[in-house]
């Protein structure tokens, strides 16, 4: 797949992902609404992974990157889970677009990329203050659990950044939808034992929306999203990968306007056009790069 296109899955699908997330909650509990996700993602990718014959590897190198992509999904995904139901969908985004600034700085430790330039920590801030703008100013008006949701976003986001950068240092190797396939299949017992001691039954009479969801998001969310994840992991620097958490809370939130009737402000403008220039700031050598003559 080529790299352009597998980032512009994983824009599209996590700009979808929040609020697919609270619909799957709805009428269902948190904790069986990721657990029936993670566990449709495991059946559709190794039913893709016979059918395509594609390889999935054991040795050693390959279970590394699958324990600990394993469990860096599974606490972020149930922290987020968690909190969904106690926050706004947008400010999922938001404490995920957190994630520039810790993958700069875990990948200038870890794999001593250059990312903690002036220029770029300026273009991430300016974009983390443009997700601010539109979003956090609203969303801390929900009392002690919406703070408490926020603390377990960002809780959520340093685990879930953490592993996508220690994967880079490990070096993968492996078909992304294998790495998919072995990451969802270590962190799927974790989610089946939450769900046991949170809830312990399947709930009745699913809602159709909380249904759909669940399933687009085992498929599109778990298999083809996160393989294409893994792709542009490879093929890209950690901190750039990162950015397209800045990209997808600004299409999230106009899908919410299309399909929620959520009303648009000139704070929301404003935080859109600085974080277009925080991403051209942070990207200015790519840019500068790329218009060079040859």
């Amino acid at each position: 797949m080529p790299v352009q296109l597998a980032y512009l899955s994983v824009i599209l699908i996590w700009a979808t992902t929040p609020l697919a997330i609270q619909w799957s909650t709805q009428g269902a509990g948190f904790a069986f609404a990721v657990f029936s996700r993670m566990l449709i993602g495991v059946l559709v990718g190794a039913g893709v992974l016979a059918m395509c014959r594609i390889p999935f590897p054991l040795h050693a190198h390959a279970r590394r990157v699958y324990l600990v992509g394993g469990a860096s999904l599974f606490a972020g995904m149930a922290l987020t889970y968690w909190a969904a139901r106690h926050v706004h969908s947008g400010l999922i985004s938001v404490m995920f677009g957190l994630s520039p600034l810790a993958a700069a700085v875990m990948a200038a430790l870890w794999l001593g990329e250059r990312s903690l330039t002036r220029r770029r920590i300026a273009g991430a801030v300016l974009g983390v203050g443009g997700l601010a703008v539109i979003f956090v100013q609203g969303g801390l008006a929900g009392g002690p659990m919406a703070v408490a949701g926020l603390l377990a976003l960002l809780v959520a986001m340093t685990c879930y950044t953490a592993g996508m950068v220690w994967i880079k240092r490990i070096g993968n190797d492996s078909p992304p939808l294998a790495t998919t396939v072995g990451t969802v299949a270590v962190a799927l017992p974790g989610f089946a034992l939450v769900w046991w001691l949170a809830e312990g039954r399947v709930p009745v009479d699913l809602p159709l929306r909380a249904l759909s969801a669940i399933v687009y998001l085992g498929v599109f969310g778990s298999v083809i999203g996160f393989a294409a994840y893994y792709h542009c992991i490879r093929h890209l620097e950690a901190s750039r990968v990162a950015l397209i958490t800045l990209i997808t809370p600004v299409l999230a939130l106009l899908l919410g306007q299309a399909l929620n009737g959520e009303h648009t402000t000139p704070r929301l403008w404003t935080g859109v056009v600085m974080i277009l220039c925080g991403l051209v700031l942070h990207q200015w050598e790519v840019f500068v790069r790329r218009a060079r003559p040859g």
